[in-house]
């Protein structure tokens, strides 16, 4: 049995050799235009790729039922953009208060808590790379701009880690990271409702 989105289809598993095979066939069916697969089961377990290809090596004689979740491309795109509001409130809010502790020489505890605003920034990077490889949306100038400057400065707070400069890197925090995630907050509610009006939401 293979269902998509609730509905079980005509499609017969015996028709596949495998389940890539399965899969590829599936994403033809009209009922998959304009969405984004979010979540497979097979046999109602959760699957996704260990390694590329793997859905190759599985026999669909081995398969009782595939369900295949998808999502519209429109909520799909305004979802991202709450995660990346919710992701940039994130570093505002953290790069206050590492900038802080760093200013009371509490550096144990600054130095923790700036791996893990690095970690949110490499996050935050990344899905802004999704949002311009995947989906169509309307760049302004403001966002290219600030895409180049966050990226510049984890590059620099990177650099002055490895030297262990922390008042220079509480200064970048506080007067370069914290205004530039100040104008991200800006920029992605713009950007959101920009797309929340085209798509008539």
């Amino acid at each position: 049995m293979i269902i998509i989105d609730g509905r079980q289809t005509e499609m017969k598993l015996n028709s596949f050799a495998n389940l890539e095979e399965l899969l590829v066939k599936a994403m033809q069916e009209p009922c998959l235009e304009n969405r984004i697969v979010t979540d497979v089961k097979v046999n109602k377990e959760n699957f996704s790729e260990i390694y590329p290809h793997q859905a190759e090596d599985i026999d669909c004689h081995s398969i009782e039922t595939v369900e295949i979740i998808s999502m519209d491309i429109d909520d799909m795109v305004i979802n991202i953009m709450e995660e990346l509001n919710k992701v940039v409130r994130l570093m505002n809010s953290g790069s206050s208060q590492v900038a802080t502790l760093f200013r009371q020489a509490d550096d144990a505890e600054a130095l923790e808590l700036f791996q893990d605003l690095l970690d949110v920034t490499r996050n935050f990077l990344s899905m802004i790379g999704l949002l311009r490889s995947e989906y169509a949306i309307p760049q302004t100038e403001a966002f290219t701009e600030n895409v180049e400057i966050i990226s510049n400065l984890f590059g620099e707070m990177t650099e002055v880690l490895e030297h262990e400069d922390w008042v220079l890197l509480a200064d970048l925090l506080e007067y370069e990271y914290l205004p530039a995630t100040n104008e991200w907050l800006r920029i992605l509610s713009e950007m959101t409702e920009k797309i929340k009006y085209s798509m008539g939401k």
